[in-house]
């Protein structure tokens, strides 16, 4: 499908037939969701989607995980007309910051942080990362939230894959994904069939 083209009717998540293989072996992350950001349709829709359970949520900001959690979480800060929280890789915010350890889906050891002056007590947060795989990541920005007071009001990711890291956090946050039931086999299983039609 051509990345900016929106098909005369629409189908439910239709937008995720935009995401495309990894071409370039196993030092990447499986697929590339971030094609749908270049279609504004899709990203619209795949922000509406995202949001539809937390309508009865009380969300005071954002906050989206480095790097493509900036992209889907500003997207959805400004949907909601809130403010958006950047979760940073050690090393680049020239403030004070709070920090956590973890490990990502590639098993490699990290260390996220942010800000001091914005995360406190009765803050109410939605965070957003573009995937969640192992689940380390997204654990990792928990922790951070609620180690400076703040309430996680849910996660939002494109998708959760049911791993034990996924699984946590389906088992104890209030979570949102794009994927329905049908897929989520295939996005466990790290392929989809509509790669079958993908040409690079």
């Amino acid at each position: 499908m051509d990345a900016l083209a929106v098909p005369t009717s629409r189908n439910k998540r239709w937008y995720l037939s935009l995401m495309v293989p990894n071409t370039k072996g196993p030092r990447f992350a499986w697929l590339d969701p971030s094609r749908l950001y270049c279609n504004s349709q899709a990203l619209a829709d795949c922000v509406k989607d995202l949001l539809s359970p937390f309508q009865s949520d009380t969300i005071d900001l954002v906050a989206g995980i480095d790097a493509m959690g900036f992209i889907l979480g500003a997207s959805v800060a400004t949907t909601l007309g809130k403010g958006f929280l950047a979760i940073r890789k050690a090393g680049h915010l020239c403030i004070e910051t709070q920090s956590q350890q973890y490990t990502d889906y590639s098993g490699r050891e990290k260390t996220m942080e942010v800000r001091l002056d914005v995360l406190k007590p009765g803050v109410r947060v939605l965070i957003v990362d573009q995937w969640i795989e192992t689940g380390g990541t997204m654990k990792a920005a928990i922790k951070l939230v609620e180690k400076l007071g703040a309430h996680v009001v849910g996660v939002a990711a494109v998708a959760i894959e049911n791993t034990e890291g996924g699984k946590w956090i389906k088992d104890n946050y209030k979570h949102s994904h794009c994927i329905p039931e049908e897929l989520q086999k295939q996005i466990d299983q790290q392929y989809l069939d509509s790669f079958k039609t993908f040409s690079s």
